[in-house]
């Protein structure tokens, strides 16, 4: 699992290396956003924008990010791509995270 973490504007941006989160990552996945949300800023953005595909075992993934964010935290995704979003709304995941078009808008926010 291939994730990659730089802080910008009081924002930790991780951006997803891989194209799918599955099952075959998951474990993986959700470890290494612990290990990169335990320290630094308190605004978290996953940036979806290269995950192409998403099965169940990666939305519990992603849900168990979100759970285990030390207190004061928070988690939003941006990038999502046509497939993902579409995951999303079905599962209606889209309620349960803040979800943004792009990173550039979110960064662009937090500057201004």
């Amino acid at each position: 699992m291939n994730l990659h973490s730089t802080y910008n504007n009081d924002i930790n941006l991780i951006a997803v290396g891989e194209t799918r989160i599955d099952s075959g990552v998951a474990i993986r996945f959700k470890d290494l956003m612990r290990s990169l949300t335990e320290t630094g800023p308190d605004h978290v953005i996953l940036d979806l924008s290269a995950v192409t595909f998403i099965d169940s075992s990666g939305l519990g993934a992603l849900v168990g990010a979100l759970k285990q964010m030390p207190t004061g935290k928070r988690l939003e995704l941006a990038g999502l791509t046509r497939d993902v979003a579409k995951v999303f709304r079905l599962t209606r995941m889209d309620t349960v995270f803040t979800i943004h078009a792009d990173t550039t808008h979110c960064l662009s926010r937090a500057a201004g």
